[in-house]
């Protein structure tokens, strides 16, 4: 991902509130959003699907460490810190601006303790070597460029195996039939297990109070490393 801007970027709050059905709980959230043409800096539909995968999982959330990879306006992550986990939002050492909106994601929702850190795919470089512990790791549309696929799982399959019992929760939108990370999954020795989009109340066109994610085809899957003889 390029450069997010060059220029004092012009922010807009979009807020989103995540609901229980059957229950008064719920979750109120405003993430900055960037006017500008770059897709770093908006929320966009694998994002809302992501957070309501973890708002619907927030039992098994609450003091795990959890590492957001690609986070750009950090929805997932901030819902994940909201539900109790310790957050490590993370973008490439290349875009300092969207590193900001990371911190300004964590301002705007009163999360001073979560930690924001460059981290390019596909480079093991010290401050991953470095990384805590790690139980879940998250990817919102992480699988958008097809040149970067590789590169993202070179990462995630390093991170799993320096914590082999962590679990990679990512969603993708379906843009091209012709694009498959099922060779690379067998390459790095992991498995990927898909999850339906009802069994979390996603498969809707409306989502927290937005029209994310709308008509677009979004996947939902958790991704961990491979046991022996075991299937993708």
């Amino acid at each position: 991902m390029d450069e997010c801007l060059s220029e004092t970027p012009s922010v807009v709050y979009k807020d989103f509130t995540f609901e229980e059905i059957n229950s008064q709980q719920s979750l109120a959230v405003s993430i900055p959003e960037v006017l500008d043409p770059q897709y770093g800096m908006y929320v966009w539909p694998c994002a809302v699907v992501l957070a309501q995968y973890l708002w619907t999982h927030k039992s098994q959330l609450r003091d795990q460490t959890v590492l957001e990879l690609g986070a750009g306006v950090s929805l997932p992550g901030v819902v994940a810190a909201k539900c109790g986990a310790k957050v490590i939002l993370s973008d490439s050492t290349k875009t300092p601006l969207c590193l900001e909106n990371c911190r300004r994601s964590c301002e705007a929702n009163s999360l001073p303790d979560v930690c924001v850190l460059g981290l390019t795919w596909g480079q093991v470089l010290p401050d991953v070597v470095l990384l805590p512990k790690l139980d879940i790791i998250l990817g919102s549309d992480v699988f958008y460029e097809p040149e970067d696929f590789e590169d993202v799982l070179v990462t995630v399959a390093f991170l799993l195996r320096k914590n082999p019992k962590a679990q990679f929760w990512t969603t993708y939108q379906e843009r091209s039939a012709d694009w498959s990370i099922e060779a690379l999954l067998h390459k790095w020795k992991l498995r990927c297990v898909n999850v339906q989009l009802e069994s979390f109340n996603a498969n809707k066109g409306c989502l927290a109070g937005s029209t994310l994610p709308g008509s677009h085809s979004i996947q939902m899957m958790i991704i961990t490393l491979k046991t022996e003889d075991g299937p993708l």
